[in-house]
């Protein structure tokens, strides 16, 4: 089997990595890649927003699967046009994708299905948003209504905060037309856990429980990243609770599409907020998390082709996934700068010394070859996935392993979970 992956970051690296172990896959081919994939898979450059251009090189190479990573491609509609060719793609149509393309349609959909979440109300008018947030004696949190990379979400203290955030995200732009409208919820106080579910239309199959780290500095100081870490499983996500998610929030997610005649097949990401009052639903992501992803596929069993086939075909209620009893901290290694302006092409060394810790993957991320040399090429650049016993121990061997790397200005947290290796 040849099987094309679209993205070039530590997800993608992930993926291509849990792709290549299973028997059935022949050949890896990667678009665009980067330097750590280029180890497993053959890259090629091709413009991930034109979605017929890549259909036709998946035609043309006789490409079995195709694999979307990122999100963008798949609010545009890639899965349609792959589909409508009968060409093969794991991932949700254009929409089902919309829970993610639009945090407006999103919240109203979960106001609608009675899933619970945080309260909120919808602005396309920034003085109009401006004044709502002045009249506020609590904290809120901006949200950009589109992709805004994992970076369009503001957690604002009081009010001067959130008329800032109003101000980037309505006035300059800073995220383009995906700051047209924003969503301003209330703050809510708990800790943040991920679920991700395989989907096929009509069975929802659970992945391990994992925790994810999105402000920039220890102790979650600092602006919003993409991620600067994870671990997985989460102690205070029971089998329980999964079970209440899937019941309350997956199952009448798929009950909404199918009413109107269309299924939901790919991977959807639940972020929820476990307050004292119970969990809410904080976002929906329609594809692997990121750093999520590097967390959590390293602890699955079950060879991933036969999950992704079995969930295009409708054929989940056949299969069992099943997970390593093992533990699981992924480290991100930083530009300096990160989340803000940062320079590239900076050297990285010390990733053939990584070799000597046990129970460590390097995921590269935002990384390129020049001149025979590993250097940096995003503000996420390499992901330390550490497995062990405990998550102890995978801290440990995790941030061993950072310890061996280096490259000018490389920032990362200390403190990826903290909370469950003592």
């Amino acid at each position: 089997m040849k099987v094309l992956v679209l993205g070039g970051g530590g997800r993608e690296h992930a993926l291509v990595w849990k792709l290549r172990q299973s028997p059935r896959v022949t050949e890896i081919l990667a678009c665009p890649g980067n330097a750590g994939i280029a180890r497993q898979a053959e890259l090629v450059t091709l413009p991930l927003d034109d979605l017929y251009g890549l259909a036709q090189f998946a035609l043309e190479n006789k490409v079995d699967l195709t694999v979307v990573g990122p999100e963008a491609p798949l609010v545009a509609g890639i899965v349609d046009v792959f589909s409508a060719r009968t060409q093969y793609i794991f991932g949700p149509g254009k929409a089902q994708a919309r829970l993610e393309g639009s945090k407006v349609y999103a919240k109203r959909l979960m106001a609608r299905l009675n899933i619970p979440t945080a309260s909120f109300e919808v602005f396309d008018s920034a003085p109009a948003a401006a004044d709502y947030v002045r009249q506020a004696s609590r904290p809120l949190v901006v949200k950009a209504d589109g992709l805004a990379a994992g970076k369009g979400v503001h957690v604002c203290q009081d009010p001067a905060a959130a008329e800032a955030a109003i101000r980037q995200i309505m006035e300059e732009k800073v995220f383009g037309a995906a700051g047209d409208r924003v969503v301003i919820e209330e703050c809510l106080e708990g800790q943040e856990a991920t679920l991700m579910f395989f989907l096929d239309g009509e069975t929802a199959r659970p992945m391990i429980p994992s925790q994810d780290y999105k402000r920039v500095g220890d102790g979650d100081t600092g602006p919003n990243t993409g991620g600067m870490g994870c671990y997985a499983p989460v102690p205070a996500v029971s089998d329980a609770l999964v079970q209440q998610v899937q019941r309350e929030v997956i199952e009448p997610i798929l009950e909404a599409f199918d009413v109107r005649g269309i299924h939901y097949r790919g991977v959807l990401y639940v972020g929820l907020m476990l307050t004292a009052d119970g969990y809410r639903v904080l976002e929906f992501n329609i594809r692997f998390g990121d750093p999520e992803a590097q967390t959590v596929l390293p602890l699955l069993e079950t060879d991933l082709v036969d999950v992704m086939i079995a969930t295009m075909e409708g054929g989940l209620h056949r299969l069992q996934p099943k997970w390593r009893n093992e533990k699981t901290v992924t480290v991100v290694l930083a530009s300096g700068g990160y989340p803000g302006e940062y320079e590239k092409g900076k050297v990285i060394e010390g990733l053939e010394d990584v070799a000597a810790v046990p129970g460590v993957t390097i995921f590269h991320a935002g990384t390129a070859l020049e001149e025979g040399k590993v250097v940096t090429a995003g503000g996420r650049v390499l992901n330390v996935t550490a497995t062990g016993p405990t998550h102890a121990e995978a801290a440990k061997r995790a941030y061993e392993a950072v310890g061996k790397i280096r490259f000018e200005g490389m920032q990362y947290r200390k403190d990826i979970g903290s909370r469950v290796r003592g």
